[in-house]
C-alpha cells in the first residue's frame, strides 16, 4: 500500500501496477486529501489513514465492492458514495493524485 497526498509520478504508478495489476483499490481521506493506493481490502487503506490522523467519517473507498462505503449512520446505504458533495470531493482527490495518468 502507498499513502500519498501529492500527485503520483509515473515511476510510482508503474510500481503500483506491477504490484497490484491494472486494478487496485483506493481509499481516500476527503478531509486531509490523502489517498491509499493498493491493499487487499479497503479496510487496509482505512486502517492506514486512521493511523495517520483521519476521522472515520472522512474515509471513503473507490473501486469494485467498496464495502467501506456502507455507512447507515451517514445515510450511505450503498457501496457507492451517495452524497453528491462527498462523491465529488472523492473524485477530485483521485484525479489530483493520479493526474500523471492523463499527461
Amino acid at each position: 500500500m502507498t499513502l500519498v497526498s501529492q500527485p503520483l509520478d509515473k515511476q510510482t504508478l508503474v510500481k503500483l501496477r506491477s504490484e497490484y495489476g491494472d486494478y487496485f483499490k483506493v481509499t481516500v481521506d476527503i478531509a486531509k486529501e490523502t489517498l491509499v493506493a493498493g491493499g487487499e481490502l479497503h479496510a487496509d487503506g482505512e486502517k492506514l489513514l486512521l493511523e495517520n490522523g483521519a476521522r472515520q467519517d472522512d474515509v471513503w473507498g473507490g473501486g469494485i465492492n467498496a464495502v467501506l462505503n456502507l455507512r447507515p449512520r451517514l445515510k450511505n446505504t450503498s457501496l457507492e458514495i451517495l452524497d453528491l458533495k462527498t462523491r465529488e470531493k472523492f473524485i477530485s482527490i483521485v484525479k489530483k493524485i493520479f493526474a500523471t495518468l492523463w499527461d
